[in-house]
């Protein structure tokens, strides 16, 4: 097969980066986003193709075969896996990242050219082997388990004791001493210390994320993108490829600043999400009784206050992806605007289960970008709106969050939909959000609860506003 010289191996790096930076910029907006997909494909094509091509790799037939069966098999899952369980697939593959990691790490300290090293050169690539295994086997487990809570396999609430983050710290401190053993060590003397860190890093990973609660879960599934990104530039380290460095560090800054982003939305320390302290759990006391009745109104009934309503403003939640709803949604906002209504989306920056759900979703149905609003944008104009129909959404729009010290998301920034004149939910029974809190708004006396799937009720509504 072609081989290509080094420099051009380093131009044709460089040019793969520069368009993996131009992907990340596009993705920042839902209208140049397609754009940062292609750029960010074309990039690891080139990528792929000038590490083929370089000098010393062999192996070709086996190496081309497995990347087929690869694409193969991504193909078939992308097309099969539906939006709803797009949290849950990002989830299960950063746990691939964290795995290669891991592999790549006990591969690059068997390998023999690893002991060939001496002095500083040495010491450096064991510190290299001992991170990258360390953050790929958190990864791994981590995204497991994130994976799992995401699927409704574990429990969302946050697994929560008496001494949890003082275990951690001990478990920590276990880590950097093992490796302070494995580095000494001789030969491949060290693989028992490798061992037990990989075992207690895998522990620690678990840890990590059973102790988040389920209305952080967002916020964990962007930083575990985070984390694959670190683990796939130590294993860059550890094979001395500085595209994968330059990439993984990519990944890995932009998912630690996109949940700091969200952590500053939702009203978080950032650290204490990451590392549960206080993650998911009230300020203690009692929580507040709930007080009120629960009103319901059918089909006919909504369809007749939209059509006297002058401002209506849509809030979806992850009800409105199950139900598959932002398609008959978008032809009654249609309907709407068209009989010279005010209508517009207001989005969480945490509503579903992965940053901008709601926006991919949206977007999907054709929705114009101009009447997607964010949280901030919508709030201050609840007092003047007629209706707000909150579609499968639930813990977004939790008063408890402002109000109820005791709840696991006080503190939580939430759309204020009761302070619109009407409000309708429309849920399929009176269940309790991914957070498990119960929602007052319910109850408040100028709520009322259209129950059943959001996809039917949608076209039946605009069946009556159709009339």
């Amino acid at each position: 097969m072609i081989e290509i010289g080094k420099e051009i191996q380093t131009a044709a790096y460089l040019f793969a980066s520069i368009l993996f930076i131009l992907s990340l910029s596009g993705l920042s907006s839902q209208e140049s986003a397609k754009r940062g997909v292609l750029y960010g494909i074309v990039g690891m094509a080139i990528a792929i193709i000038a590490t083929l091509l370089g000098k010393g790799v062999g192996g070709h037939v086996y190496i081309i075969a497995a990347i087929a069966v690869a694409s193969v098999i991504g193909i078939l899952v992308a097309r099969k896996v539906e939006m709803t369980a797009m949290p849950q697939l990002v989830a299960i593959l950063h746990s691939f990242v964290g795995l290669a990691a891991v592999l790549v790490g006990f591969g690059s300290y068997l390998d023999p050219k690893t002991h060939t090293l001496t002095g500083a050169a040495h010491t450096i690539h064991l510190v290299e082997v001992f991170v990258g295994i360390f953050i790929g086997a958190i990864t791994l487990t981590g995204s497991i388990i994130a994976w799992g809570k995401l699927d409704g396999k574990v429990p969302s609430k946050p697994w929560s004791f008496k001494g949890l983050q003082l275990m951690n710290l001990l478990l920590l401190s276990a880590c950097i001493v093992l490796g302070v053993f494995f580095c000494k060590a001789e030969g491949t003397g060290g693989m028992v210390y490798l061992g037990i860190m990989t075992a207690i890093a895998s522990f620690i990973g678990v840890v990590l994320v059973m102790a988040i609660g389920g209305g952080d879960m967002p916020v964990v599934v962007s930083m575990l993108n985070s984390y694959s990104g670190w683990a796939a530039s130590a294993a860059g380290f550890m094979l001395g490829n500085d595209l994968l460095i330059v990439t993984g560090a990519l990944v890995g800054s932009s998912g630690a600043i996109l949940s700091m982003h969200m952590c500053h939305a939702m009203n978080r320390s950032f650290f204490s999400v990451i590392f549960a302290s206080g993650s998911g759990a009230g300020n203690g006391g009692e929580k507040k009784a709930i007080e009120g009745e629960v009103t319901a109104l059918n089909h006919e009934e909504v369809a007749g206050l939209l059509k006297e309503a002058r401002s209506v403003v849509i809030v979806p939640g992850y009800g409105m992806a199950v139900a598959k709803a932002q398609y008959p949604i978008y032809d009654m906002v249609q309907t709407l605007r068209k009989a010279g209504k005010n209508v517009r989306f207001a989005i969480h920056p945490v509503a579903g289960r992965l940053p901008g759900h709601m926006n991919v979703l949206l977007a999907e149905a054709n929705v114009p970008y101009d009447i997607v609003m964010e949280m901030d944008e919508i709030n201050d104009d609840m007092p003047d709106t007629d209706v707000v129909m909150v579609i499968g959404a639930n813990d977004v729009v939790n008063p408890s969050a402002q109000d109820d010290p005791a709840s696991s998301i006080y503190g939580m920034p939430v759309i204020e939909a009761w302070k619109a004149d009407k409000v309708i939910i429309m849920k399929r029974s009176m269940s309790a959000g991914y957070s498990g809190e119960d929602n007052p708004l319910f109850y408040k006396p100028n709520s009322e609860m259209l129950y059943g799937d959001a996809k039917a009720s949608v076209e039946k509504i605009l069946g009556f506003l159709k009339n």
